[in-house]
């Protein structure tokens, strides 16, 4: 049977109590952590992206994506505080609906981090093409080597997109060599990029004229299933600019009053984001507009189609701000504060890579997981002796991203990026909801309020927003999955671990692995 290898909640939870963790955050400590894991990469990239799917529609567009994640986000909170292991919704899974799907969650994280880092990837090459190069060197890269194919925004016959390209491998060498950020320097990016949306929000809305919201919805609500259009649509893309907030759950273990400030702490940081990312869209658009370019029929070019970045090299079309690489950077120069709008590109340009980094260590750490449990080949988890990282399966990943990055825009990629994450956070909500059932007398230091409503809540935003992404973004999941399926009976499913009767679980909290082989008859 397909359910029949459930990992035991007892030898994970026996490593997780192996360590005792100091109780020392509050919720005030959790939302600053909250906004600086989400702020940041879907923002600076995907305002434009988004504009094009919903015009001003994209204010309702950011609630709409902020209402689901706050749903989940509470499911992943019990979960997280439940089972604080590695391996995330994989691990979670696995000890409640087993291997089998433990795997299509697995493999579907894999698309999420490898594609969501391309997409990073791209925006970072938007800013440092448009800012760093051209606005204080003076140097255009060719049209060829600044875009790939189908890149929103760029000259039609991009060949490859070379920075997002470059960027990419740059990162995925630091990671092989061991560089990680500090928390000094992590920290002084979060505040690098809060002060420079910060200024934007005050630059931009005094300025905002209500002619320019108006139509305000020239696609609807709904552009129609499978057509990534529409206030929906556009959720369903920017989404990706709320990823991260599952960190915050993360520290459910370390915090005072957990039942209490764990759910102050992500429901106040997603709120806060929500309507800091309403503010910004609001300044965008009341002060150059943002109605999309249209397509036959009323309806827009799709984000990222060639037939946009047609449109888009025409001069009529070349300043709207759906035909930025770099938006928020585009609006400040095109209202009069160039120096600002070149910061704020100096900015975005400073902090992307950290977000590329922790994506792309996410990877291979769902990677390491997946063949520490015998379902990938073991080459992926061997270390290398001097950079003590698992160095194999980081350069497979860095190349994938790097190619990712080099030939598809970034529209696209985090349309795929956001089909893998929401099937995982549509796991995690059955997981706590069969936990529950499974072990209700489990130690919980956070229970999800009302989970009768939470949980399926949480399940149904995140088939709606899946239903809602572009036909191509949605088809790219059940092919990855037919991929996997392949991969799992072909190999993976004989090779287990769990399936020979043997369990380790690893947990990599505070830097240390605890191994517990039990047996798990």
């Amino acid at each position: 049977m397909l359910i029949d290898r459930v990992k035991p909640l007892s030898a994970i939870l026996a490593a997780a109590e192996k360590k005792s963790l100091h109780r020392s955050l509050g919720w005030f400590q959790l939302m600053l952590f909250g906004i600086g894991c989400v702020i940041g990469t879907g923002i600076f990239v995907l305002t434009a992206a988004g504009a094009q799917k919903a015009g001003p529609g994209l204010m309702l567009a950011f609630a709409i994506a902020g209402a689901i994640c706050i749903v989940a986000a509470l499911c992943y909170a019990e979960i997280a505080a439940m089972i604080p292991v590695s391996g995330s919704a994989y691990t979670y899974t696995y000890a409640t609906m087993g291997e089998f799907l433990a795997w299509t969650v697995g493999w579907a994280l894999i698309l999420e981090y490898a594609v969501a880092a391309s997409a990073v990837s791209v925006g970072w090459s938007g800013y440092f093409s448009g800012t760093i190069l051209s606005e204080f060197f003076g140097v255009n890269l060719p049209p060829w080597l600044a875009a790939g194919p189908l890149a929103l925004g760029g000259a039609p016959g991009g060949l490859i997109n070379l920075p997002a390209l470059v960027i990419a491998l740059l990162v995925t060498w630091l990671l092989m060599i061991g560089t990680r950020e500090s928390a000094v320097f992590n920290a002084i990016l979060v505040a690098i990029k809060v002060t420079a949306l910060t200024v934007f929000i005050f630059l931009t809305i005094p300025q905002a004229e209500l002619a320019n919201f108006n139509p305000f919805l020239p696609a609807g609500v709904f552009g129609g299933l499978g057509s990534g259009v529409g206030a929906v649509g556009a959720a369903a893309t920017i989404f990706f600019a709320y990823v991260g907030f599952d960190a915050v759950s993360t520290a459910a273990e370390e915090t005072k009053d957990p039942q209490r400030n764990v759910p102050i702490g992500l429901v106040g940081s997603l709120l806060f984001c929500t309507v800091f990312y309403i503010l910004v869209a609001a300044g965008a658009i009341g002060t150059i507009g943002g109605q999309p370019i249209m397509g036959p029929g009323g309806v827009p070019f799709p984000a990222g189609s060639e037939q946009l970045a047609l449109q888009c090299a025409m001069p009529q079309y070349a300043q709207m701000l759906v035909c930025s690489d770099e938006a928020l950077a585009h609006v400040l120069r095109e209202i009069g504060f160039s120096k600002v709008g070149n910061a704020l590109g100096i900015a975005a340009f400073l902090a992307l890579p950290s977000v590329i980094l922790v994506l792309i260590f996410a990877q291979t750490r769902i990677f390491f997981v997946m063949s520490r449990d015998g379902l990938l080949p073991d080459v992926l988890s061997r270390v290398h002796p001097k950079w003590k990282t698992p160095h194999i399966v980081t350069a497979i990943t860095g190349v994938v991203v790097a190619v990712g990055a080099a030939f598809f825009p970034v529209g696209q990629l985090a349309d795929i990026a956001n089909a893998g994450t929401l099937y995982a956070f549509m796991m995690v909500a059955i997981a706590v909801m069969l936990l529950r059932k499974s072990a209700p007398d489990a130690k919980r230091s956070f229970r999800t309020p009302a989970l009768w409503f939470v949980g399926p809540a949480t399940i149904a935003g995140c088939i709606f927003l899946f239903a809602n992404l572009p036909f191509e973004a949605m088809l790219v999941l059940p092919v990855w999955g037919v991929i996997g399926l392949v991969v799992y009976f072909g190999y993976s499913r004989s090779r287990s671990h769990l399936g020979k009767g043997v369990v380790e679980v690893v947990d990599e909290i505070g830097g240390e692995e605890t191994m517990v082989p039990i047996d798990p008859r």
